[in-house]
């Protein structure tokens, strides 16, 4: 019998489940689908021999994250590999702004905005694992690092409000900096947005947005290898469909959004916590087009071909515009497109001299269009040729996400909006969050602190809060990840 059961084996879960485990419990983790990995998935989602990230492709938070920095993928088999530019972002006139794994070589190549860059980007990335430590936080206790924390707090005041455009003169860094905001699918200057900017901007001068090699795929498997060497075990194809099911379980760990949670708990939520969680907001929302290329995209920017993601959308107007659009909930004529090239770095994903792309178009949350010419339109446009290299293509629709995962709702990959008071406050105004009011089953997706990535840091957070509240354990999760635990037999 199992001391815990997750249900949902997305990183956020197997990241609760491995620190559970390390605390010397019996853990089983259950995933509908018949793949674990929830948003870390690869397959060829095209044509043979071309392996598609299922979600996300690249991972400024994997090497990053205290949960990894703790439980070190590379020392479990995955290999990281990071492009030489993090990001990049094309603009109109054959021009891009580069943002460089090298702070400075960024600097360089932005012109009289490059000190502007320097003077937002120095301080953080100097202190970088400050930066991450309080992003990452359950935001309920005292981040250390509290200059840093201030210096992070102002520099996103600036970015969203009014006075974003204040430090800079030309077109390329704003942009840049505006194609980072923008993934967190709400207009780019926005508190939130910004915040989310500037961590994965540090990020990139930090280490880079590395790749997985093989697919991101490996990083489930990690943890599912460390799992099962403690003695858990992971079921596949198994959708839950009531808490009772678990009903002997100690503890129950949902990495589920809070839709998902009404659904299972059935009358056990107390009906004004339900009410909350019905009233939880969800966001705008992705269409992904997978692409198997014969070639390399050909970007007209030099440059461009280094970067592992790519931002399509051109100048921070156009993506105000576009964003905008997206949460009025209407279709961009030219929409913000997020673009990851693994190949760049790591040969394995299609036959030689071949590649995959994988590209986000944000659309309205529950869109059932197929904006694939819309795409194929905006990367044409920094990329002339790119429709000629097509070999096949694959479409999901925002309305289809949630038949592959059902955190997805309505093709809203961030499990919940991100405005001010969701971003604190996920799924429901609770001092704990992690915890439900039903004894014993906590939430640990993306639908609470710190948000979406691949980080396992909810996952994390939860687990210390089972471990205290029903195990009388208290010891750092961070200092069972550190400590080698022995092979339960």
């Amino acid at each position: 019998m199992a001391d815990v059961v997750v249900v949902g084996s997305g990183p956020n879960g197997l990241a609760a489940a491995v620190i559970l485990a390390r605390a010397g419990l019996a853990v089983e983790v259950y995933e509908a689908e018949e793949t674990a990995g929830g948003g870390s998935r690869t397959a060829e989602l095209t044509v043979p021999g071309y392996r598609h990230d299922v979600c996300a492709g690249a991972h400024p938070m994997a090497s990053a994250s205290p949960f990894f920095r703790a439980f070190d993928l590379e020392a479990h088999g995955v290999e990281l590999l990071a492009p030489e530019v993090s990001y990049a972002h094309p603009l109109d006139g054959g021009v891009a702004g580069l943002a460089w794994r090298d702070l400075e070589r960024t600097v360089d190549g932005l012109g009289r905005d490059g000190a502007a860059w320097r003077s937002l980007f120095a301080p953080l990335v100097r202190h970088w694992s400050d930066v991450v430590d309080f992003a990452m936080s359950d935001l309920r206790r005292m981040p250390p690092g509290l200059g840093t924390a201030f210096r992070f707090g102002l520099r996103t005041l600036e970015q969203g409000t009014p006075l974003w455009d204040i430090r800079f003169r030309d077109q390329a860094a704003p942009a840049l900096l505006t194609g980072i905001a923008t993934h967190a699918i709400i207009p780019p200057r926005a508190i939130t947005a910004a915040g989310a900017g500037l961590l994965l901007g540090t990020l990139a001068h930090a280490g880079g947005w590395v790749i997985p090699r093989g697919g991101s795929q490996a990083i489930p498997d990690a943890l599912i290898a460390e799992l099962e060497r403690l003695g858990g075990r992971v079921y596949t194809g198994h959708r839950v469909d009531s808490l009772e099911e678990f009903s002997d379980a100690r503890a129950i760990m949902l990495d589920l959004a809070p839709a998902e949670l009404l659904r299972i708990a059935g009358n056990r939520l107390p009906a004004r916590y339900a009410e909350r969680l019905r009233r939880f907001r969800y966001g705008g929302a992705a269409c992904k087009i997978d692409f198997a290329l014969s070639g390399p995209v050909p970007w007209r920017a030099d440059g461009c071909e280094l970067a592992g993601t790519v931002h399509v959308i051109g100048t921070r107007a156009e993506a105000m515009a576009a964003e905008h659009a997206v949460a009025a909930g209407q279709h961009a004529e030219r929409p913000y497109v997020l673009s990851i090239q693994p190949g760049v770095v790591d040969s394995t994903r299609a036959p030689t001299g071949s590649h995959t792309f994988y590209t986000y178009a944000h659309v309205p949350n529950g869109s059932t269009r197929d904006v694939s010419d819309a795409v194929i339109a905006q990367v044409e446009r920094f990329a002339p040729g790119f429709r000629d290299l097509i070999v096949a293509q694959n479409v999901r629709t925002a309305a289809e996400m949630p038949a592959h995962n059902a955190n997805y709702v309505g093709g809203d990959i961030s499990a919940g909006a991100m405005t001010l008071r969701q971003f604190a406050f996920r799924p429901a105004v609770r001092w704990n969050p992690y915890a439900t009011p039903i004894p014993g089953v906590y939430l640990c997706s993306s639908a609470t602190p710190p948000g979406p990535g691949v980080h396992g840091m909810n996952g994390l957070h939860a687990a210390r809060h089972a471990l205290r509240g029903r195990f009388a354990i208290h010891t750092d999760p961070l200092d069972l990840l550190r400590t080698r635990a022995p092979q339960l037999r």
